[in-house]
């Protein structure tokens, strides 16, 4: 059970760390003037959303598994905890800003985005604050 935990906690960050940049390449990327500047950051972005592709693919599997583990040996473990059932929807909400991502990067490669500077720094948060949220609901168990 341990180990699971650990590979969930590790695939997480590795995530995350896609989640968290890949928006700010975006900001410098729409920000950019030279179009050899842009098409590095076409590169780099395309890279790292498949990095993250993998983050989350292994979020997913070692999260089950774990998921798994508690329901086979703790009866009435998802009926009883309702913090973890907060934390699956702010799972799905990351989810889907993952799929977000996936559109914001093809509209970069094909020069179709026209989000402004502005409104990706804003989109750059919502990971950290859904991340808040799932910490406190993991940690706190508020209910």
């Amino acid at each position: 059970m341990l180990w699971l935990k650990a590979f969930h906690v590790f695939a997480v960050i590795s995530w995350f760390a896609g989640l968290l940049y890949l928006p700010r390449l975006f900001v410098y990327h729409q920000e950019a003037t030279e179009q050899v500047v842009r098409d590095r950051f076409k590169v780099m972005e395309r890279r790292l959303f498949m990095m993250t592709n993998v983050g989350a693919a292994l979020t997913l599997l070692f999260g089950l598994a774990t998921l798994g583990w508690w329901i086979y040996h703790v009866p009435g473990y998802m009926k009883s905890n309702h913090w973890l059932h907060a934390k699956l929807v702010l799972v799905f909400a990351l989810y889907a800003y993952h799929g977000h991502l996936g559109r914001l990067t093809r509209q970069f490669a094909s020069d179709s985005c026209r989000r402004s500077p502005r409104w990706l720094r804003l989109f750059n948060e919502v990971p950290a604050v859904l991340a808040l949220g799932i910490a406190i609901l993991v940690i706190v168990k508020p209910f």
